[in-house]
């Protein structure tokens, strides 16, 4: 075994293909099957089952793959020590929680420990949930509910673990006066769109570039709109935009979700600042 093996093991268990792997790692496709055949070849077992839709740990891979992440954390903590660099933490969330919510976690988490330094990324949620799973980022920012990850309506990948950090409130809005239908949505896939398709009754839906969008399409009165309390808020104290549900702090999904912090199961004691920062 050698580290360039065991990261290119580790990113084809996160990705699920070789070439989303040697795409994350910058290297050809047949570079990392190459670094995975060698892999297998040195432990005498086969790690993964090749399958139409993609790689499958097989019982030998997913016992290798916890102690692997283990060995390139270490790895990265003895060239930290030997080469006197700063550390590096790498943090994802959805763009809107970036904007919203983020700032005041950097802050934090500098004031814990300022000989990190931080990189943000803001990405969607698929790719957030890729990224953490494949160890191209230590933690991410996301919005959830439920006692699993997922529960919102989504597959995570296996392997991760969460701590519910904050609450999102949700308002059912409209401007004062305009049309209360259609209801206005994000694309499917954003979080905020999973907690719209929960709503009972909903009436005829017009699909939107964005929540930006859908607030916007809102306040000029062309629809209703299931919007965040960090993007709605203001407009809620100004009356441009007024609630039409029941009051999101007295209801569940889809009136609030988690502010949900997800990281790679394992990670805890490479991560213990970060969880701290995210959950004070």
């Amino acid at each position: 075994m050698d580290l360039r093996q065991l990261r290119g093991f580790v990113a084809v268990a996160g990705a699920g293909t070789v070439t989303e792997a040697a795409h994350a790692l910058g290297l050809a496709p047949a570079s990392v099957s190459e670094q995975v055949r060698r892999l297998e070849q040195s432990l005498g077992v086969t790690l993964f089952e090749r399958t139409p839709r993609g790689m499958r740990l097989t019982e030998p891979g997913a016992v290798l793959l916890e102690r692997a992440r283990g060995l390139l954390d270490h790895a990265e903590e003895v060239r930290l020590a030997v080469t006197a660099e700063r550390r590096r933490i790498r943090v994802g969330a959805l763009e809107m929680v970036a904007a919203a919510r983020l700032p005041a976690v950097i802050r934090r988490l500098a004031e814990r420990r300022p000989d990190l330094d931080v990189d943000v990324r803001a990405l969607t949620r698929r790719d957030l949930l890729a990224e953490v799973a494949g160890g191209r980022l230590d933690a991410a920012l996301l919005l959830d509910t439920g006692p699993r990850v997922g529960g919102l309506g989504f597959d995570p990948p296996d392997g991760l673990d969460f701590l519910d950090v904050g609450e999102v409130r949700l308002s059912l809005v409209a401007a004062p006066g305009g049309d209360t239908e259609p209801l206005l949505v994000s694309p499917r896939g954003c979080s905020i769109r999973l907690a719209a398709d929960r709503l009972p009754d909903a009436g005829p839906r017009r699909e939107l570039t964005s929540i930006a969008t859908a607030r916007e399409w809102a306040r000029q009165g062309l629809g209703s709109a299931l919007l965040p309390d960090f993007a709605v808020d203001a407009d809620l104290a100004a009356g441009t935009l007024v609630p039409l549900g029941p009051p999101a702090a007295d209801a569940g999904p889809p009136f609030t979700l988690a502010l949900r912090l997800v990281w790679r199961r394992g990670r805890e004691p490479t991560l213990r600042d970060v969880l701290y920062a995210m959950a004070s």
